[in-house]
């Protein structure tokens, strides 16, 4: 099969979870997001402290609130990184679970013979490993790749915004 036959397959089965796709989608635009706003802050705690410091006043309070906001955008940003490893997962779990259970009907489909010519460690190898990669390729490259893409916006936004 060629590259673009499987990985139309792949959409195939990825099309049944189009609203969880879309949270999970949302949730890693959310926490690169609130990750691409943090250094902007840390810029804010910067510039006050270096305002303190030539008015030889400490503004405590703006520093301790800009620390308090930086703990709060990184706590945001680590829970809805969390959704979204556990959206892609249960995606992942899902798409699994029905093509382990198409590979099951095409087992019980097949002719005796075929299990005479093939043994059954070689058949129960090849099915394990073609369906842990498929789970892989879902969890290690599909949302780091939309992680990826979500930051790559943020700080396109972020470079615009400062500018």
């Amino acid at each position: 099969m060629k590259n673009t036959t499987i990985f139309k397959r792949l959409l195939g089965y990825l099309k049944a979870y189009r609203l969880r796709l879309f949270f999970v989608l949302l949730s890693a635009v959310i926490s690169t997001a609130f990750m691409v706003l943090a250094p902007f802050l840390v810029g804010k705690v910067t510039t006050t402290l270096f305002a303190s410091i030539a008015d030889k006043v400490f503004y405590w309070e703006t520093i301790i609130w800009l620390l308090a906001a930086l703990v709060a955008l990184y706590f945001v940003s680590q829970l809805f990184s969390f959704l979204q490893g556990f959206g892609m997962a249960k995606i992942t779990a899902n798409v699994m679970q029905t093509i382990r259970r198409e590979i099951d009907e095409k087992m019980h489909r097949l002719k005796l013979n075929y299990y005479d010519v093939h043994t059954h460690g070689d058949i129960l190898s090849v099915i394990t490993n073609d369906v842990d990669t498929i789970a892989q390729a879902l969890n290690n490259s599909i949302a780091p790749l939309i992680a990826a893409i979500a930051q790559v916006v943020s700080c396109v936004i972020m470079m615009f915004y400062n500018n």
